[in-house]
């Protein structure tokens, strides 16, 4: 096994010339934010970051955090004043029947140098989701209905979600752009205790929705990879539109603790099946977290958790039982947040058995830099033994063009794609739009 510490040295042996450039686009990048800056009229991080003491512990893909984040003020590039009184009509709307819903459409180009087949994918996904607040309207104890419906088609032949083994990559270039048409992701009812202290989740839930979340966790808005994602990748299953409960709580003002337990044979396009799969073959996945946070208005960027995870094995999937650990330390000092993350897996169907991943992101606003590199080792009871362990990078800009458009161009690079034995290194470049109302 290669020791984790030598990853630096071992990617930069192999990519050279591609990584000139990309410190050279960190270079650009950092020069350009002087221009963002003036754009911004010293608007600070709390622009993307910020919480209310009264916010669940929920990452940035929850659909209730979704709909907070897109109704937050922005700072584009480009302004209409017609864009701002619209979310001001939703949000009056909400106000006075407690019914708020979102509608995003998202597309993913990702296109690589080297592969065994196909090497240009993309494809498009659109979102409706939102809540139903019908319980304690106005108070921090709420209860009501969440939902989100998706319907994911590819562009091309092949969808993004599978470019990751048709270059001979053991991961995960991005989990979410495939061709798999309608699916139920969210259907349940939220409930808040104990002034917003206690959030319990029952139904239908999205287990990445609070697995090992941080603020650079959302693959709508921020790194594609899987590896600097939920689990790092070594996370087994992680399902959604997963019949199942989830409860986190404050335990102090510095600590939380999160646990559920979901059905292991969701199927998204026809989660009522899950009824019949949960309670009749009881094969779930089961998750605990506790963290240390500086405060909650920070709760996302100056974080400390530990997760457990344990998956029983699935009979409609065909995946073996497995458990596992993963870790996260994020802390935001001005405008640049670290961090440090990895884990470690037995079995479980997970991508990686080991997993080690540092980066940066540099917040310029609404606008977000974010640098990875990753050192994994396949997991060989998902893939074969004797792999070669891999060394991935990837660097992402989200530029805020407008109040609801975000474009995001990226870079991945891979040293030693396990699974291809033809190439040392292979490139993929990704471009990701997002357009939400």
């Amino acid at each position: 096994m290669k020791i984790p510490v030598l990853f630096a040295s071992k990617i930069f042996q192999k990519t050279n010339h591609l990584y000139l450039g990309l410190l050279v686009l960190i270079f650009f990048f950092g020069n350009f934010s002087e221009v963002f800056s003036q754009e911004l009229n010293n608007t600070t991080i709390q622009d993307s970051t910020k919480t209310t003491k009264k916010e669940s512990l929920l990452g940035p893909s929850d659909a209730n955090n979704q709909l907070k984040a897109d109704a937050k003020e922005k700072n584009p590039t480009i302004k209409k004043d017609f864009i701002d009184k619209a979310v001001e009509a939703k949000n009056n709307f909400y106000t006075k029947t407690g019914f708020k819903i979102g509608f995003d459409y998202s597309s993913l180009y990702l296109g690589a140098t080297e592969s065994l087949g196909d090497n240009h994918t993309a494809s498009g996904i659109a979102r409706l989701y939102g809540r139903w607040d019908l319980i304690g309207r106005g108070t921090n104890d709420t209860g009501g209905i969440v939902y989100k419906i998706e319907h994911r088609h590819a562009y091309t032949d092949l969808a993004p979600s599978q470019l990751g083994f048709e270059i001979g990559y053991a991961g995960s270039l991005h989990p979410l752009y495939s061709d798999q048409g309608f699916r139920t992701t969210n259907l349940y009812w939220r409930q808040s205790f104990l002034n917003g202290k206690i959030v319990g989740y029952a139904g239908f839930l999205d287990s990445s929705d609070w697995t090992d979340v941080y603020a650079l966790a959302s693959p709508w808005e921020s790194f594609n990879n899987l590896a600097f994602s939920v689990g790092s990748a070594t996370i087994g299953g992680l399902p959604d539109g997963t019949l199942g409960v989830m409860l986190s709580a404050w335990l102090t003002d510095k600590m939380y603790a999160i646990a559920s337990i979901t059905d292991v044979n969701a199927r998204p396009t026809n989660i009522f099946k899950g009824f019949d799969t949960f309670f009749s073959d009881f094969q779930t996945f089961k998750t605990f977290e506790i963290g240390i946070i500086k405060s909650k208005e920070t709760a996302f960027v100056n974080n400390f958790h530990i997760t457990l995870w344990q998956i029983d094995e699935s009979d409609f999937y065909g995946s073996p039982n497995g458990w596992g650990i993963d870790f996260s330390g994020t802390l935001m000092f001005g405008k640049y947040e670290p961090f440090l993350r990895g884990g470690w897996a037995k079995d479980g169907g997970s991508l990686y058995e080991t997993s080690l991943t540092a980066g940066l992101g540099y917040y310029l606003g609404s606008h977000v830099l974010g640098v990875g590199l990753n050192w994994g080792q396949p997991n060989e009871t998902t893939f074969a033994t004797d792999l070669d362990d891999q060394f991935t990078s990837e660097i992402f800009f989200k530029w805020q063009v407008a109040h609801q458009v975000q474009i995001t161009p990226s870079l991945q690079l891979i040293a030693s794609p396990a699974l291809n034995p033809n190439t040392d290194f292979t490139a993929v470049f990704g471009l990701r739009t997002r357009i939400f109302l």
